[in-house]
């Protein structure tokens, strides 16, 4: 198969890394063709910090997935979150030189450059303009000014701020591993696309995605991303915290929270215990169940409030901007029993588990469904919509240079020039950073 015909989403996550390869089925659905994970080493609370190892467990995860697939994989779509991603809100205007013409792509995109222009702290830099909504001459809360008249055109954004240098190590680990970086998306916003249904984020919903080192939030009013964050905790301290309370190892600790963890602590009796065994011949530890979820528990509740106090913040109390699709978990952390309860219990919001099958052709592996791979998967439609859209560009080309001329002919080029799938301003973005790649060899 060529390589234009299937796309690959690679999920670069603090405990596993995992790289899926797929494509559009006539249904338009998404074909998983294979995948392979490996362990994380190299990251930790979702960013690169030992480049070598990071390399090393791309390269494994990559050729699992090539094997899988029979395929060999060129560009990849990557994600990106960590603890040094914020976002804001910000509002911007152009006065148009001519009220006459209609409002063209032209003109959305002048107004987005400018807000890239944006002046950040030292050493960030903006990964994602979202505009939220527009206003033309002072008429608010239009979604789509294309094809009106007006003379000045105002946008809100949902500015998304990363560090550069985070961004940079990621893709020297995709170039270093042999591959192309092709796009780079926020893991919130790919986690959504693959979990989400569009009903949800008209009517509003907060998607929590609890990793390993980190927990993303993404939340949808209108239809519209609002509110992004990520909470700079996630499964590992669920982990550490149950090594450290019941002097264990690590491994240990990881396969007990699996097991027999549970987020609600009043469910077990005093009387359940686990015999774990001891190091190099020392004696087995008996740990109750009780005291175990008492511990996960306890940091369960820290992380949610964390995340409670987001959805707060974007305004989830105000009438207007009510979240009524409640909250949806998922990631391999929303796998721990009980929690559903216990969201639901701490914001009074209905909760759901997120799979991302919908998406998903009706012969996918299994596995593949878990909100585990929920990220992998969103990567992957990103990915899949992007090649579609580099196919679309040749023969819209052609089209629009004819439009362009026949517009000139009528003394306006009246916006129907559009006809190109415009690049968007990430696009140009991923190009300077491949550049700056290229040349920092």
């Amino acid at each position: 198969m060529e390589e234009g015909k299937y796309s690959v989403g690679l999920d670069i996550g603090t405990t596993k890394i995992v790289a899926m390869i797929g494509r559009k089925n006539e249904y338009g659905k998404i074909e998983v063709l294979g995948s392979g994970r490996s362990q994380s080493l190299g990251v930790h609370r979702g960013v690169v910090n030992n480049i070598t190892q990071t390399i090393s467990s791309i390269q494994q995860a990559v050729e699992q997935a090539e094997l899988n697939a029979g395929l060999k994989i060129g560009s990849v779509v990557v994600g990106i979150a960590g603890q040094h991603i914020r976002s804001l809100q910000h509002s911007d205007y152009i006065t148009r030189a001519n009220a006459e013409e209609v409002i063209s792509e032209d003109d959305l995109d002048k107004l987005c450059n400018q807000v890239y222009k944006l002046v950040m702290l030292p050493g960030e830099e903006i990964i994602h303009v979202l505009p939220q909504e527009y206003k033309v001459d002072g008429q608010a809360e239009i979604k789509q000014p294309i094809g009106m008249y007006g003379g000045r055109l105002e946008a809100n954004f949902h500015v998304v701020v990363g560090q550069v240098s985070s961004i940079k190590n990621i893709g020297r680990c995709i170039k270093s591993a042999g591959l192309d970086l092709g796009d780079i998306t926020l893991e919130p916003l790919a986690s959504a696309e693959a979990v989400l249904s569009q009903e949800e984020k008209e009517a509003g919903v907060a998607l929590i995605d609890i990793g390993g080192g980190t927990t993303d939030l993404a939340i949808f009013k209108d239809g519209i991303i609002r509110h992004t964050a990520v909470i700079p905790f996630g499964g590992n301290v669920i982990t550490e915290d149950i090594k450290e309370g019941c002097s264990i190892i690590e491994k240990q600790a990881e396969l007990l929270k699996i097991k027999f963890g549970s987020a609600w602590p009043g469910e077990n009796k005093d009387n359940e215990i686990v015999s774990i065994p001891g190091l190099r011949g020392r004696e087995p530890k008996e740990i109750t169940l009780k005291n175990l979820s008492k511990i996960i528990h306890a940091r369960v509740v820290e992380i949610i409030e964390q995340v409670y106090v987001e959805i707060r913040n974007y305004g989830h109390e105000e009438q207007k901007k009510k979240l009524i699709a409640g909250i949806v978990l998922t990631g391999g952390g929303s796998q721990l029993k009980h929690l559903k309860q216990l969201v639901e219990y701490i914001t009074g919001m209905d909760t759901r588990i997120g799979y991302p099958n919908e998406h998903l052709a009706g012969d996918s592996d299994e596995e593949v469904a878990s909100p585990l791979y929920a990220t992998a998967v969103g990567l992957l439609m990103n990915a899949v919509r992007s090649s579609e859209k580099n196919q679309m560009e040749p023969e819209a080309v052609a089209a629009e240079e004819e439009e362009v001329l026949v517009g000139e002919e009528h003394g306006a080029a009246t916006g129907k020039a559009v006809v190109k799938e415009r690049k968007s301003i990430f696009d140009k973005w991923s190009e300077k950073l491949k550049d700056f790649l290229d040349n920092a060899e």
